[in-house]
């Protein structure tokens, strides 16, 4: 794992640069690991049985505790757009576990991080005039018609900070176990770099997750209600 992020080849389509990055790979490879498991879960759903046992009843409580957070935060009216937000949980905490097998988090890549934020805002931006219509456009102009760009920023400023906080804090603990491996010797790389991916992969990758996913719950619920 280091730094710079490598980059696998050139694709030209119609005049076209298409950069196949090693985000880009670590991003397939997990998309391909995810749907294996819902592919198998979906298997997995015709044994299912009234009674949960083994790993229905994991499947159970993983998806209700997200559901009751998400229904929670987002209210009965908003409830139905929770599996998106499941999604970006499930890839983004998967992104943090892989890290501890070496493979490059996506999220320690802008582009990665900014993709979703992006994602939350145009969610964001269709929820407050679906559900609000008129009512939603006219906050960019309280209290005064005057504070119009003010407002607008404000806006547009959502997902660059919502990105730039996911992104600052992944490729933080790359930085740091980078810096480890590089300027400790090899007897020392052994045992203590366990702990730290710990940390930074597991514990702080988990707590990112957290604080992303609840951040763009609380986005959105603001411009529909």
């Amino acid at each position: 794992m280091g730094l710079n992020i490598e980059n696998y080849g050139v694709l030209n389509i119609g005049g076209v640069e298409i950069w196949i990055t090693e985000t880009i790979v670590n991003t397939w490879i997990i998309m391909i690991l995810l749907t294996i498991l819902a592919l198998f879960v979906r298997f997995k759903l015709n044994s299912f049985k009234k009674v949960p046992r083994g790993f229905q009843n994991v499947i159970e409580i993983v998806v209700e505790m997200f559901d009751n957070f998400a229904g929670g935060m987002l209210g009965v009216n908003l409830s139905y757009i929770s599996p998106w937000f499941f999604m970006i949980f499930v890839f983004l905490l998967t992104s943090a576990l892989l890290s501890v097998f070496g493979l490059r988090a996506p999220t320690a890549d802008w582009a990665t991080t900014f993709a979703f934020a992006l994602a939350t805002f145009v969610l964001m931006i269709g929820m407050g005039f679906k559900h609000r219509k008129g009512d939603y456009l006219k906050t960019f102009f309280e209290p005064h018609f005057i504070f119009f760009p003010l407002n607008l920023i404000g806006e547009l400023a959502k997902p660059v900070s919502l990105s730039f906080r996911l992104f600052g804090n992944m490729l933080s603990g790359t930085i740091i176990l980078t810096l480890y491996y590089s300027l400790t010797p090899l007897f020392v790389q052994f045992g203590i770099p366990s702990l730290l991916h710990a940390f930074f992969d597991v514990v702080f990758g988990a707590l990112q997750t957290y604080i992303f996913v609840i951040i763009s719950l609380m986005y959105v619920k603001g411009a529909a209600e």
